[in-house]
């Protein structure tokens, strides 16, 4: 009998999020625990959010200030249920992150704009994605899965306007084998089967400079005064 093909997958109702769940999924996901763990240990007294893909374990932190969504078809499901926007205040959270739930390519820019928006001032977001570079691609082949390019997702983000000239990137997880992941930045880690952006949100100045011309009033006001003093003292 064949294998099904990708068309009858869909058609059986089986999602591209699930292959997250297999064998070679769970092989990426398990090291970006380290990674997410430093991310929140940043924001030790800050609520933050935790966005992930179906078959992903949200970071165990204890405090009870994080709030876990797992994508769900068109929304999210998890301490609430929702579709975007997201029910969260503005400037709410210091930490979100982003686990490989828009690798189905799901409302990526309508995403990142509700991430801007609920993110402190000088917030973290952390997103996880797929590798396209990687020989892992083979792995996640036909599932439905597309993965992006570092060049896609920083332009993403900079159309929600995060600061893209402080994103910092790795790359993570497996090359091929499932059970030999890790991270790195180096030329060889670059075919690893997952990257990782990090980025935080601009912070504008709340006290813009004087303009100068005040500086210059007050400089000639200074020296006006100077002149005027030894006729005030002959008086």
């Amino acid at each position: 009998m064949p294998a099904p093909s990708y068309h009858r997958q869909h058609e059986a109702g089986i999602e591209p999020l699930a292959w997250f769940g297999s064998e070679a999924g769970q092989g990426l996901l398990a090291v970006q625990e380290a990674a997410m763990a430093r991310v929140l240990a940043s924001w030790p007294a800050a609520p933050w959010a935790w966005l992930g893909t179906p078959g992903a374990a949200p970071p165990d932190m204890p405090g009870g200030r994080g709030v876990v969504l797992r994508r769900d078809g068109e929304g999210f499901n998890g301490a609430v249920r929702c579709r975007l926007p997201l029910p969260f205040a503005s400037e709410a959270m210091g930490a979100i992150l982003l686990q490989h739930a828009l690798d189905d390519g799901f409302a990526i820019d309508e995403v990142l704009d509700e991430c801007a928006r609920i993110l402190m001032p000088g917030g973290t977001l952390w997103l996880a994605a797929l590798n396209p570079w990687s020989p892992y691609r083979a792995r996640w082949a036909r599932s439905g899965l597309r993965a992006r390019d570092p060049g896609g997702w920083q332009s993403a983000l900079r159309r929600a306007g995060f600061a893209v000239d402080t994103v910092s990137l790795q790359w993570l997880g497996p090359h091929w084998r499932v059970a030999h992941g890790d991270v790195g930045v180096g030329a060889s880690d670059r075919l690893r089967a997952g990257i990782a952006l990090t980025v935080n949100k601009r912070v504008h100045a709340l006290i813009p400079p004087k303009p100068l011309r005040n500086l210059r009033w007050q400089t000639g006001t200074r020296s006006h005064l100077a002149r005027r003093a030894p006729a005030i003292m002959d008086r």
